[in-house]
């Protein structure tokens, strides 16, 4: 079992919280559109003073502002503000204008390293025996007591054997939720289907002659079908990583693109639509892993923040981000998003670790 990081509180009985005023409140003039010197979140806990208390928001997300409706604060998107909302003004968030941001409340160990030192970095080169052993532990642990989000590519959809081992990872209770794309699902039914996935064979990678219709076909049937779950009903699919989340009522989140296909009916095509409902998921994580997927990976990590309220307590949330590029997994970073755990390899080996690494 993983040992999550411990959370302390900040002190609030030290003299700069006590003599801190409460936070300043302005009205939003018209809806979506939020007053001068708004605050803006980040992913850390962050503590709001409302008549004389300090409040943590619980569910917060980075670059929302704040918006306090019955004494409790809470994190709004900027489009979501409605006219007449109050709305946390300052952009100090020492304590000094009742908001305080706080950095180091999860308790870590600190290696201390020299001034000059080899492979601090995480590239193609570093070692990542001991993280995979972590996310055993941790996999392990969430599946009992956590809620595990996975972000996936189209490449997890591309190879027998990850294909495979992402089932049997749904199937014995390691995924809550999944973040894709059409083209995961696509991918993946076609896979069930035609046994192909953009036209190759998912095992021997051989071509098939005519399989760059092979994709169209499927949308086109499911599409007849109405429904991914009738379209597996009505052709007798019974393996896959969509048939897995259907077939055990696992939720999954299907993100538009401007570059789809079709696309398949439980695409959500607004993408802000889609943005509200990948929020009220991710608030919830307690793990998230993204494969193979730059760009939903780092919407993801945007929305999630380094901790989560569960059970009245405050807890770490553990972020993966796995892809055969340094830029990729690296990029998220780059954002500001939050800490997270970099993997740089290919998704099909990584998955069929982590299943040989859980026993499936």
């Amino acid at each position: 079992m993983t040992k999550q990081s411990q959370y302390t509180k900040p002190n609030f009985n030290e003299d700069i919280f006590k003599s801190a005023p409460d936070a300043v409140l302005a009205v939003a003039a018209a809806d979506g559109i939020v007053p001068p010197d708004f605050h803006a979140t980040s992913i850390f806990p962050e503590y709001i003073k409302i008549a004389g208390e300090w409040k943590l928001i619980e569910l917060s997300r980075m670059d929302c502002c704040v918006v306090v409706k019955n004494g409790k604060p809470y994190a709004i998107e900027q489009r979501n503000v409605k006219r007449g909302d109050s709305v946390v003004i300052g952009r100090k968030d020492d304590a000094t204008l009742g908001i305080f941001l706080y950095s180091t409340g999860f308790a870590a160990k600190h290696e201390k390293f020299d001034d000059f030192a080899f492979r601090t970095s995480r590239t193609r080169e570093t070692a990542f025996s001991m993280d995979y052993d972590s996310l055993y532990d941790i996999l392990k642990y969430e599946k009992q007591h956590g809620n595990i989000v996975w972000v996936l590519g189209p490449a997890v959809a591309f190879d027998y054997d990850s294909r495979n081992a992402m089932q049997l990872l749904i199937e014995n209770g390691y995924v809550d939720h999944v973040f894709a794309g059409n083209a995961l699902a696509t991918h993946d039914i076609e896979a069930s289907y035609l046994k192909t996935a953009l036209g190759q064979n998912v095992y021997t990678q051989e071509v098939m002659y005519n399989g760059h219709y092979n994709h169209l076909q499927t949308i086109n049937d499911v599409r007849e079908s109405g429904s991914i779950k009738a379209f597996m009903s009505d052709h007798n699919i019974t393996e896959g990583i969509m048939y897995a989340l259907e077939s055990g009522d696992i939720g999954y989140t299907l993100a538009g693109s401007i570059r789809d296909d079709g696309p398949l009916p439980e695409v959500i095509a607004d993408v802000y639509k889609a943005q509200t409902k990948m929020r009220s998921v991710i608030s919830g994580a307690t793990t998230v892993i993204g494969l193979a997927t730059q760009l939903h990976t780092i919407a993801t990590g945007n929305m999630t923040p380094s901790y989560v309220v569960s059970g009245g307590k405050v807890r770490s949330v553990n972020f993966y981000a796995v892809d055969i590029t340094e830029f990729a997994v690296n990029k998220l970073r780059d954002r500001g998003s939050l800490a997270i755990t970099s993997i740089v390899t290919n998704v099909q080996d990584f998955l069929v670790h982590l299943k040989h690494g859980l026993g499936l």
